[in-house]
């Protein structure tokens, strides 16, 4: 099976680049425009929490590589995602190492034992522990503050202000006030050389915590990516005895790798020598092992559970199934909902906002607040200033910047672990919305599986000739009537080559033509064979394929096929959750009717004799109706459909177009993980909204409160410090709400 199809070598393309630097939202906007402004480069969209872009360029215009050549010229450094390396797994951005953070802690708790330097005995002058308070503070800006001051004013110099620009100005501020104030006593100032301490210490301690629990929040696409191992066993030949491990990152199309008993498939290949076991439990969902032998397909990420057996790669890295997944999960995590478009829009300008209401605030406290509540800022002449500071520390676009990202990566991560891949979140907040929901028959709701049952002759051809005659025809194609009309030719046991067809003219969903030896043969729905000047009886036949030569009839074979054995629990599932449930097909209404009589479905829901651009007139006619429709396929013929409707579904066994038509793709094959998905999707988007009604709220309050609202009503207002510990807690709150995803799910 393949997720994705070939493309024209002119069309667009997608790069995935790792890039570091990202600190809040106001640089994901900014290198999202840095991104779109190099010249060949469509689109860009850029996830915080797993610090990846998506950059779709045209191959004629640029590189991979020159797009992050001129990347790294600027504040982001970036890399690129090797085309022939499985994914690496996404990490957090925000990188705050061990060492800083556990300087900072110490000389969080110094500072605060240097309170208590006056209760000690002996002689303890202020001048001594003003010394230790600024020792400290020097200290803390200069070691484990430094990334943050650089990075902070870099971005106030770019005129691109970001999370560290507003702690950068909080802790220097503060540092200088106390500066000031200790080196000019005169001024009557307090110092607070504790400040800069405590807000870098608590900044670092936040976003330690946050980063752990962002790993955390991965450990689904951890177990994702476990399933590959690092290494492979090379050999130089099939008949060679010597063997040698590399790593899987080069491997290569056409090599033979030897796989031991127990060992993961480190690529998709096929194997030429060995029978063994495979166990396709984490990809498939296929519970027992699979037995396997010479010719047999096998998938990266499966294990051999058999015995020993040589594997020659057909596909590896990314192009690998396994590696088409994460390139599916990562992809998507960075698609936004229409909501995180504008929450985005708002965190690009926030920190112009926050700079510009810390200065509203110093003014106030200043210049208006001493007429109206003397007895404060008389008492405190520096009350406006540490205000002021608050208010940039307090201040926290890393929280809008997680609500919708954070979410999607458990979301996404979450459902790829059990094999339902949603394309992004502009996908999930469709889906909120969904009224109705339309199932192709054929392959989706039923097994897809059929089987000739009745060869119907018309002219002086036998069976086996006809079967040999439309083998031929359909040799190249995977549609179910094709794939069971090549079971059929296998089963009569005939050795005779197929034949060779030339001037092959398909037209979709409807038949195929062609020349054998001199004669042109036309094989197709009895309808179609009509329109083409064939004449054909008036038969009511169930599915099946009628075969002309010379513009004769000579055969109709018919077809069996049956349920899914889920497919009625999901279409009742379904309408119990007040989804109103439509079945289109291109077989006759005797024939659908009869099959999907199970169903319980009334007869004007289920569509019959329908061709590829009359399935999409009911999609559109429906929409136009006003209602929200999900599409279910997984033929070549769906895919017009599954672009029209407002969330395409596709089952995993479809069509390489079915599959990269559709928004969601459900890789394990299982008709019920159309409930699953629905449900993921419906808990996750309600995740985004907490997300963002919690970051607004807190900014809402917390910012008022910093600026001062507080003091004049109930005596309170917050110290920058405390404001630190504030902002941290507040984006931890949005990754923990995130993390229940997994666990409720």
């Amino acid at each position: 099976m393949s997720l994705s199809s070939s493309v024209d070598s002119h069309a667009p393309e997608v790069a995935i680049l790792r890039v570091s630097g990202l600190r809040c939202a106001g640089c994901v906007r900014s290198l999202e425009n840095q991104l779109k402004e190099q010249p060949g480069v469509d689109a860009a969209a850029v996830n915080l929490v797993t610090g990846t872009a998506v950059v779709t360029y045209s191959p004629a215009e640029t590189t991979p590589s020159a797009i992050v050549e001129s990347l790294n010229q600027g504040r982001f450094q970036a890399t690129l995602a090797e085309a022939n390396a499985l994914l690496e797994l996404p990490t957090a951005s925000e990188e705050t190492s061990l060492p800083r953070l556990a300087i900072a802690l110490v000389l969080l708790v110094l500072s605060s034992v240097g309170h208590g330097i006056d209760l000690l005995p002996g002689h303890w002058p202020m001048l001594e522990a003003m010394i230790w308070h600024w020792g400290l503070a020097t200290i803390a800006l200069v070691l484990p503050g430094w990334e943050i001051l650089r990075e902070g004013m870099i971005g106030l110099f770019q005129r691109r202000p970001n999370m560290n620009t507003l702690v950068a100005l909080g802790a220097l501020g503060a540092y200088l006030i106390s500066t000031v104030a200790w080196l000019w006593p005169a001024l009557g100032w307090a110092c607070f050389f504790d400040e800069p301490v405590m807000i870098l210490g608590f900044i670092l301690l936040g976003r330690s915590l946050e980063q752990r629990v962002r790993q955390q929040a991965q450990r689904d696409l951890r177990s994702l990516l476990a399933l590959q191992p690092q290494q492979a066993l090379w050999q130089p030949s099939l008949t060679a005895s010597d063997r040698w491990p590399i790593p899987v990152s080069r491997i290569q199309v056409g090599d033979w790798l030897w796989v031991d008993a127990g060992e993961p498939f480190p690529a998709d290949g096929t194997i030429v020598t060995g029978e063994t076991l495979v166990d396709e439990s984490m990809l498939t969902g296929e519970s027992l092992p699979v037995a396997k032998g010479v010719g047999a397909s096998v998938l990266a990420g499966s294990r051999n559970v058999g015995a020993a057996v040589t594997l020659r790669v057909e596909r590896c890295g990314r192009a690998s199934f396994l590696g088409q997944i994460l390139d599916l999960v990562v992809q998507a995590q960075n698609r936004k909902a229409p909501v995180q478009q504008m929450a985005d829009v708002v965190a690009g300008y926030f920190g112009y906002g926050v700079l510009a209401l810390a200065a509203a605030t110093a003014l106030f406290w200043s210049a208006i607040a001493p007429h109206f509540f003397p007895e404060m800022t008389n008492s405190t002449p520096l009350l406006p200033l540490k205000l002021a500071l608050s208010v940039l520390v307090i201040a926290c676009p890393c929280a809008l910047g997680l609500a919708t990202p954070i979410a999607l990566l458990v979301g996404t991560s979450h459902a790829a672990a059990k094999g339902l891949i949603i394309r992004g979140g502009d996908v999930l907040e469709r889906s909120q919305q969904l009224d109705t929901i339309v199932f192709d028959k054929t392959g989706t709701l039923t097994t897809g599986e059929l089987a000739v049952a009745e060869i119907n002759l018309y002219g002086h051809y036998f069976s086996e000739e006809v079967l040999y005659l439309l083998a031929s025809l359909e040799c190249e194609s995977h549609h179910p009537l094709a794939v069971a009309i090549q079971k059929a030719w296998a089963a009569t046991g005939q050795t005779t080559e197929l034949a060779t067809v030339t001037e092959v003219e398909t037209a979709l969903g409807l038949g195929i033509s062609g020349w054998i030896e001199g004669h042109y043969y036309q094989a197709g729905r009895l309808s179609w064979l009509r329109d083409q000047g064939v004449d054909c009886p008036s038969l009511e036949v169930e599915t099946h394929v009628a075969l002309a030569c010379d513009r004769q009839l000579i055969a109709v074979v018919t077809f069996r096929d049956r349920l899914r054995p889920e497919a009625v629990s999901t279409v009742q599932a379904l309408q119990a959750q007040g989804y109103a449930i439509h079945v289109l097909t291109g077989d006759t209404a005797k024939a659908a009717q009869q099959l999907l009589e199970p169903l319980g479905l009334p007869t004007t829901h289920l569509h019959t004799d329908l061709q590829p651009q009359q399935k999409l007139a009911l999609i559109e006619g429906w929409q136009a109706q006003g209602k929200t429709v999900a599409m279910v396929g997984d033929g070549m013929n769906d895919a017009p459909a599954l672009t029209a409707a407002q969330v395409g579904i596709s089952l995993g066994t479809g069509t390489e177009v079915a599959i990269e038509a559709a928004d969601i793709i459900l890789t394990r094959n299982h008709l019920e993980d159309v409930l699953a998905v629905l449900s993921l999707s419906r808990a996750t988007f309600r995740k985004i909204q907490q997300n963002l009604l919690w970051a607004v709220a807190y900014n809402i309050v917390g910012l008022p409160l910093a600026a001062g609202v507080g003091l004049p009503l109930w005596g309170l207002s917050l110290t920058p410090g405390i404001a630190a510990a504030c902002m941290a807690v507040s984006s931890i709150a949005v990754v923990l709400n995130s993390l229940s995803l997994s666990r409720a799910n």
